[in-house]
């Protein structure tokens, strides 16, 4: 089982004031990045992790870790997930520089980078408003077009659906059939699910032609998705039915 953290919850501690010498420590930890996969083969994949400054969303008591193929905590119990993990999600997309793209779990706004270095057109759902705003900043600053907003992120973002990939940094006890609404046909949804941090599953699930596929991609652990009223909005919503219908029976529920 892959521990590979999550960015579904806050990323509170993480700062981007830091002195020049802490600057240059973690770029030292740069050099052999990213590490030799042998799974992950997209070019494109490997060169945003190679090109993404990981240290500019570890808080500055982790810098000298900020390159270790591990998660991280970036404060309130939350953690920036794995190198690996997020390479292998982003992999399993299979973007071009024109796809749309859906983040639930902004976190400190790690993984949004690396999808915004492969195409222009990325969304964030962050659980928290606080969140949104300094996730929103660090990602500007450092000149990523992501737009973020706070949200219930099992409802996705539908104001700017379709999308040609969706990806869940954080653990879902189910799938959220609104995130299936909003792929694009051919879409793909990367999402762990599992109702405790020990048992959780990273699928894929591919849209083709209004029928669902699924694929299994590893074991993992990840923070719980925040949601709120969500569940019952899904329940109301008929157009969801379907959906539904066809999770239940991929899934066995």
């Amino acid at each position: 089982m892959r521990w590979s953290g999550g960015q579904g919850g806050n990323g509170a501690g993480v700062q981007d004031a830091m002195s020049e010498d802490s600057r240059a420590r973690p770029e030292r930890g740069r050099s052999g990045w990213p590490p030799p996969w042998p799974d992950i083969t997209d070019r494109a994949v490997l060169a945003a992790i190679a090109a993404v400054p990981r240290h500019r969303f570890v808080p500055p008591q982790h810098q000298e870790r900020a390159y270790d193929d591990a998660p991280l905590p970036i404060g309130l119990g939350q953690t920036i997930s794995q190198p690996y993990i997020v390479a292998l999600m982003t992999q399993a997309l299979r973007l071009s520089p024109t796809s749309r793209v859906l983040e639930i779990g902004t976190g400190s706004g790690y993984q949004s980078a690396v999808l915004a270095s492969i195409t222009p057109h990325v969304w964030s759902v962050a659980t928290l408003a606080e969140l949104a705003g300094a996730a929103r900043e660090r990602l500007h600053g450092l000149g990523y077009p992501v737009e973020v907003t706070s949200g219930d992120g099992r409802l996705g973002w539908p104001e700017h659906a379709p999308y040609d990939g969706i990806i869940v940094t954080a653990a879902a006890p189910d799938v959220p059939p609104a995130l299936v609404a909003q792929l694009t046909d051919g879409g793909r949804l990367v999402i762990p699910v599992g109702e405790t941090t020990w048992n959780q599953t990273l699928w894929l699930i591919k849209k083709t032609a209004g029928r669902l596929a699924r694929e299994f991609l590893c074991e993992v652990r990840f923070v719980p998705l925040i949601a709120t009223a969500s569940r019952s909005v899904e329940a109301e919503d008929p157009a969801l039915a379907d959906i539904q219908r066809q999770l239940r029976a991929l899934f066995g529920r």
